[in-house]
C-alpha cells in the first residue's frame, strides 16, 4: 500500500524535479497530482522517464483530504495561503519556500543531518526544506563538526540562474545571444547583467547590508546543525544554469588535518569526495547536474588560523537544494511516522 502525494507548483523548475526524483526513486505512490495555479490547469506535464503523464489540477479548489503528502514548490506567498489548509486537511506539507523555515513549531530537515528533528512535525503537519546553499553546505559540515566542532564559518556561494527560477534562466540565455548578435542585453529580471558577469547580490537587502540569502544561510545553519556556530556568507549569482558553489572556510574548537576531513567526508552520507590535487581532479556545476550527490573538493589545511579547513562544495541545486531534499524527507516521513506502504 503505498501514499498519495500531491506536487503543489509542479510546472516549475523545482516541481518537475520532484515528479522526476519521486518516479526516480519509486517512491512507493498509489496516487500523485501535479497541482499549479489557474493558468496551468490542464497542462500536460511529464512523470518520469516511463511516458506516464499528469494533468495539472488547480490547486485553488484542491481538496488535500485523504491525501497523505504535499510536496509544495510555488513560494513563500503561495505556501502562507495553502499549506495551513493541506495540512489542516490530514496532509503533511513539505515546503521548500523560506515561509516556515523559522517557524519555532516546524521542523526544518536535511535527513543526512538532523533527521531526528523531524518527530515534531505533528504540531503544524508542516516540515521546511531549507535553502539550496544551506541544504548542500550543512550535509558537508555534519561529519567535521561531529568529529572536531564547528566554531566559525565563511563562505562565499557561487549560484546559477536556475534559483531564481525559469525567468532567471531565460535571462542568462537571452542576454548571451543577444551579446553574440550585438542586440542589446539590458537586464530585465536580475539587478545587473549576468550573461559572462556575477552579481553579488540574492534576494532582498537587510539593514546590516547582507543580504536575505545570507541571512538565510546563517539561521537555518544554526537551527539545522549548531546554534553556537557563528557563519558569515557572500552570496553571488554567477552565469550557470544548474548547480551551486561555495568556497567555504572552517575554524574548528579542535584539530582536524585535511586527510582526517578527507576520510570522514568520504563515509559521510550523501556527500562524495572528488579531491585529487591535479588538473581537474575536483567537481564543478556541470558535472553536478542531475546527480543526488553533494561533491567535496579541494580540502586543505588552512594555515592562518589555528585547526582552519578550506573546501569547495557543488551540488545540483534543484536536486539536493530543493526537490531531492523534500523527497528524502516524504522517505524519512513514510518510514519513521507514517509507515503506510508494505
Amino acid at each position: 500500500m503505498g501514499y498519495r502525494v500531491a506536487v503543489v507548483g509542479a510546472t516549475g523548475n523545482v516541481g518537475r524535479e520532484m515528479l522526476n526524483i519521486l518516479a526516480e526513486r519509486q517512491f512507493p505512490l498509489d496516487e500523485v497530482a501535479a497541482l499549479a495555479s489557474s493558468r496551468s490547469t490542464g497542462d500536460v506535464i511529464d512523470f518520469g522517464d516511463s511516458g506516464e503523464e499528469l494533468r495539472v489540477r488547480n490547486l485553488e479548489h484542491f481538496d488535500f483530504s485523504g491525501w497523505d503528502m504535499a510536496l509544495f514548490s510555488a513560494g513563500a506567498s503561495v505556501s502562507l495561503q495553502y499549506a495551513p489548509i493541506a495540512a489542516g486537511q490530514g496532509c503533511t506539507v513539505i515546503d521548500n519556500s523560506s515561509a516556515f523555515r523559522m517557524d519555532p513549531d516546524v521542523p526544518l530537515i536535511v535527513p543526512e543531518v538532523n533527521s531526528e528533528a523531524l518527530a515534531g512535525y505533528a504540531r503544524k503537519n508542516i516540515i521546511a526544506n531549507p535553502n539550496c546553499s544551506t541544504a548542500q553546505l550543512v550535509v558537508a559540515l555534519k561529519p567535521l563538526h561531529e568529529a572536531a566542532k564547528i566554531k566559525r564559518v565563511v563562505v562565499a556561494t557561487y549560484q546559477s540562474v536556475s534559483g531564481a527560477g525559469k525567468r532567471g534562466m531565460d535571462e542568462l540565455f537571452e542576454q548571451s545571444r543577444n551579446i553574440f548578435v550585438g542586440d542589446s542585453n539590458e537586464p530585465q529580471f536580475f539587478t545587473k547583467q549576468i550573461a559572462f558577469n556575477v552579481i553579488p547580490h540574492i534576494d532582498t537587502f537587510l539593514d546590516d547590508g547582507s543580504t536575505k540569502e545570507e541571512w538565510k544561510m546563517v539561521v537555518e545553519t544554526k537551527k539545522i546543525l549548531d546554534p553556537s556556530i557563528k557563519l558569515t556568507a557572500t552570496c553571488v549569482r554567477v552565469p550557470v544554469f544548474v548547480g551551486h558553489s561555495e568556497a567555504v572556510n572552517i575554524e574548528f574548537e579542535n584539530e582536524i588535518s585535511a586527510d582526517e576531513a578527507r576520510d570522514l567526508l568520504r563515509e559521510a552520507p550523501g556527500v562524495m569526495v572528488v579531491d585529487k590535487r591535479e588538473d581537474g581532479g575536483y567537481v564543478t556545476p556541470v558535472e553536478a547536474v542531475g546527480e543526488y550527490a553533494t561533491y567535496v573538493s579541494r580540502i586543505r589545511e588552512d594555515p592562518t588560523v589555528e585547526n582552519g579547513l578550506n573546501l569547495w562544495i557543488v551540488s545540483d541545486n534543484l536536486r539536493k537544494g530543493a526537490a531531492l531534499n523534500a523527497v528524502q524527507i516524504a522517505e524519512l516521513l513514510g518510514r519513521k511516522h507514517l509507515q503506510k506502504a508494505a
